[in-house]
């Protein structure tokens, strides 16, 4: 066990490591961005064939905004049409064990969870 009050020291803009992380890598989409990009180099069509339920604003939202945070490279290639690739910075393949782990959690305990969603919708709360 250990002392997360140690662990979450204070900055001037986050309160805890754990903080800051979510505010990299939280929203619904960015985790699942970051899993297809450790695939490889994606293009913007492609990231959004895998995501269908992802809108197109969304998605530009959330490349910028790993972009700024030097999770992921965006290469524009000049012709026409605009061609423009996604990649993982080393910054950003340094998040492969987390997603992992994520993936394995997810495929462990994902029949667990559904079963406690159901059985507590079924209490009418």
């Amino acid at each position: 066990m250990f002392d997360t009050k140690e662990l979450c020291v204070a900055t001037e803009t986050f309160r805890c490591p754990v903080e800051f992380t979510i505010d990299v890598l939280g929203g619904k989409w960015k985790p699942l961005i970051l899993y297809y990009l450790l695939g490889g180099t994606k293009r913007f069509g492609g990231l959004q064939r895998l995501l269908p339920h992802v809108t197109r604003r969304m998605l530009t939202q959330h490349l910028r905004e790993l972009e700024r945070d030097g999770i992921v490279h965006r290469k524009v290639y000049s012709q026409v049409p605009p061609m423009v690739e996604y990649s993982l910075t080393e910054l950003g393949r340094s998040l492969e064990p987390v997603l992992l782990l994520m993936l394995d959690w997810g495929q462990r305990n994902n029949l667990r969870v559904d079963a406690h969603r159901q059985e507590f919708a079924a209490r009418g709360v």
